[in-house]
């Protein structure tokens, strides 16, 4: 990964509809140069996808939240299974298996605080393996659209 190729993942995370040519023009570089840059970095995995940044509210979602969930009995095949079953629902934005107290965060996006509850108790407490949750409602959130790679470190590439 050198400074080419993050200039590339930068201009990509920002705008993913960027043709090859205009890429190549941004990063300074020759466009079949940038093609080349661009599938390898496909190829080692760095670029998993292309996405729509979409807006919840105007899907309906006006409520976000976190919930936080404890699972007994603790094994794989508990953990593995209950991220399956959420990963179908189509309240759940994203999955997160953690350590400490807890064992998984969940965001959520659901239409108003009813749905919320509804979704906790029928979705979360119908669990067997649920022992305990908690939810925060999310009233802002930031994130970076752009994630570029740590200097001093290796990358996973082994270096």
């Amino acid at each position: 990964m050198d400074s080419i190729d993050s200039a590339i993942l930068g201009h990509l995370q920002r705008d993913a509809r960027l043709t090859n040519r205009e890429l190549a023009r941004k990063v300074g570089i020759a466009p079949s140069t940038c093609l080349e840059r661009v599938r390898s970095l496909r190829a080692r995995g760095v670029i998993t996808g292309y996405h729509a940044a979409v807006q919840p509210r105007l899907l309906g979602r006006s409520l976000q939240a976190l919930v936080f969930a404890r699972l007994r009995p603790l094994s794989r095949d508990v953990i593995s299974g209950f991220e399956a079953y959420l990963a179908e629902l189509p309240e759940v934005v994203s999955v997160f298996v953690v350590s400490g107290d807890d064992d998984f965060v969940v965001h959520v996006a659901v239409p108003d605080i009813e749905r919320l509850h509804a979704f906790l108790m029928d979705r979360f407490s119908a669990r067997r393996e649920v022992v305990s949750f908690r939810s925060s409602v999310i009233y802002q959130q930031t994130s970076s659209r752009v994630l570029r790679p740590l200097d001093g470190t290796d990358h996973g590439e082994g270096k």
